[in-house]
């Protein structure tokens, strides 16, 4: 009789994780009006010291630069962000939040932490923060710390 896949198992609960982490973020997300790639690039522009460019934030997302556009589309037709042309370089478009996407920031904020507390709900403040220290050295892959968007 052969072992058990631990890690296998380990792997196969992180994912029902995620896909569940996901579900409840989108669920909370929905009244908002935004989706969760949409949030993350809003979390991202918002990161920035001065409006990125395109081509800053497709590399930030680790996504090719058509998808940014597709996200800035949408974002922007909700008057989340707006394009914006560089002041040294006219050819240089940039995006920049609006006062509606600084709002919209604020409610998911609110949406995220009510989906973090529907997740961890079971887990005492003591294994909040033993999950916090593992997860963190899986996220960084045992080199350093990154940065959270």
């Amino acid at each position: 009789m052969g072992t058990p896949d631990v890690d296998g198992m380990l792997a196969e609960q992180l994912l029902r994780l995620t896909r569940r982490l996901h579900r409840i973020q989108t669920r909370q997300m929905e009244p908002i009006g935004i989706t969760p790639a949409q949030a993350r690039l809003l979390r991202t522009v918002a990161s920035y010291d001065r409006p990125p460019r395109m081509a800053d934030l497709a590399e930030r997302l680790e996504v090719v630069p058509r998808a940014v556009t597709s996200l800035v589309d949408g974002l922007e037709a909700s008057g989340s962000v707006r394009r914006v042309p560089d002041p040294t370089n006219r050819r240089v478009v940039r995006i920049e939040l609006t006062e509606t996407g600084r709002a919209t920031l604020r409610s998911l904020r609110v949406a995220r932490r009510s989906a973090a507390e529907d997740i961890l709900a079971p887990l005492t403040t003591e294994q909040r923060e033993v999950l916090g220290g593992l997860l963190s050295t899986l996220v960084d892959g045992g080199h350093g710390h990154q940065r959270r968007c």
